[in-house]
């Protein structure tokens, strides 16, 4: 019988373990790539072979890259984690899939909409979308704010890859004079703690499970370290609502900021596994699976009651290769 086969890229990331890890434990062939050579990570000793990977925004040498070891390792299933990929991916789907390889993504259109974060606020404002979002325009027709300070980020940035945050007039008027023809959209700077929620939805079954969490501590690219997962049954209607909306599939990423009132200010979706998923996984909901079973034809797993739960993230160190 033949063993299908996963490819999941970027194994270098926070969700390439865990990943990695359910994937094998169902049975699943697991083949992984990265940028960096595989002694350099400690997942390319889980998985069932490796490759290393072009820089994605090398994007004719990346794709030629994936079609070719899809072939040859016979992948019929991929998983990309870092959002160039997911972008690069996305843009040549259709050549992808032709080959017999499913991209385990979102729709296009869908993406098209969650990786531009002024699309993204604008579907949210006109489709009257159960959240708050942030208020936001766009930097060319932004003007002087009347108060600071202001958070300014690409529509189409990755993590926190150029966000700046803006004082006062004299580093606005610097800031603005040399980014006023980009696509920067202004934000006001709302202080509080970022609130993940894992979202997996299957819409030919019409079912969602979303999982939330506070991110105590963080690192500089926004992976949480330190979390409180907890339950808040309105938040979680309201994200199952949006994804909904958004029409996505399989698990994607919720961010919200909560203020020390308690209010929710909608921040942006990350359509790919979270750096936290394997947080989520640990209330006994295996996201990953799930995830998978999105794009098998397979039903999902019912919601499940949890603990709220605080988890903190310690690294392990392994020896990957030895001799020269």
């Amino acid at each position: 019988m033949h063993t299908p086969t996963v490819l999941v890229t970027a194994i270098g990331s926070f969700a390439a373990d865990v990943a990695i890890e359910q994937f094998k434990a169902a049975g699943y062939r697991v083949i992984g790539c990265d940028i960096y050579p595989a002694e350099w990570l400690a997942t390319s000793v889980s998985v069932d072979a490796f490759h290393q990977a072009p820089l994605a925004r090398d994007e004719e040498d990346y794709i030629s890259f994936i079609r070719s070891i899809s072939a040859d390792e016979g992948v019929n299933y991929i998983v990309p984690l870092t959002d160039i990929e997911v972008d690069v991916l996305n843009r040549n789907r259709v050549a992808i899939e032709e080959d017999g390889a499913k991209l385990c993504l979102s729709p296009t259109e869908t993406l098209n909409i969650c990786r531009d974060k002024w699309a993204l606020h604008e579907f949210v404002v006109s489709h009257d979308c159960p959240v708050t979002p942030i208020p936001t325009v766009q930097l060319a027709d932004a003007g002087t704010p009347e108060t600071f300070p202001v958070v300014c980020k690409p529509a189409n940035g990755r993590s926190s890859e150029g966000l700046a945050i803006i004082h006062d007039a004299d580093e606005w008027e610097f800031f603005s004079s040399r980014n006023h023809d980009s696509n920067y959209i202004v934000q006001p700077f709302i202080p509080g703690r970022v609130v993940a929620v894992d979202v997996v939805r299957n819409p030919e079954q019409g079912m969602a499970v979303a999982i939330p969490r506070v991110e105590l501590l963080r690192t500089p690219n926004g992976a949480g370290t330190s979390v409180f997962v907890f339950n808040d049954e309105k938040l979680q209607n309201q994200c199952v609502s949006l994804a909904d909306a958004l029409g996505t599939r399989g698990c994607v990423n919720f961010e919200f900021m909560k203020t020390e009132e308690g209010e929710y200010y909608f921040i942006e979706c990350n359509p790919r596994f979270s750096g936290g998923i394997k947080f989520s996984c640990m209330t006994g909901y295996n996201c990953v699976l799930n995830h998978l079973r999105c794009f098998t034809g397979e039903k999902i797993d019912e919601p499940r009651p949890y603990v709220d739960v605080y988890i903190a993230r310690k690294y392990h160190e392994y020896i990957t290769k030895q001799g020269k």
